[in-house]
């Protein structure tokens, strides 16, 4: 099973404040934890909306509206991609996340396979 852990921007991610050197060490650490035991898929951070777009689309136009965009709790700043057995595995990893990174939130969502849609390959 493939979980997205995706976490939440706050008010510092959006500002473009950059992770100082402990939570780097920190979280580099868990994400060499997560490699070794191979659950780690892929995984980045995410620029602030400052320097991204939106685009929407209202009968069949695309409307492009630049950020940055003003709800933080609907916000991503960065993704972990993991393979593992269960939700509950993918939650035990999340409950690892460094305590560094302050007072945040982890959305962990599982990702549709192939069998979900009833395909063999």
């Amino acid at each position: 099973m493939r979980f997205m852990l995706l976490r939440k921007a706050d008010e510092k991610t959006e500002a473009g404040v950059l992770p100082g050197p402990e939570l780097l060490q920190v979280m580099g650490k868990y994400v060499e934890e997560m490699v070794k035991a191979g659950v780690m898929l892929d995984g980045a951070g995410l620029k602030d909306t400052s320097k991204g777009v939106r685009v929407s689309f209202k009968g069949g136009k695309p409307l492009v509206t630049d950020g940055p965009f003003p709800e933080t709790k609907e916000l991503v700043a960065g993704y972990c991609i993991i393979k593992v057995n269960s939700k509950a595995e993918a939650i035990e990893w999340v409950k690892k996340w460094p305590r560094e990174d302050g007072d945040i939130t982890i959305e962990v969502r599982e990702f549709f396979e192939a069998e979900d849609f009833g395909s063999k390959s």
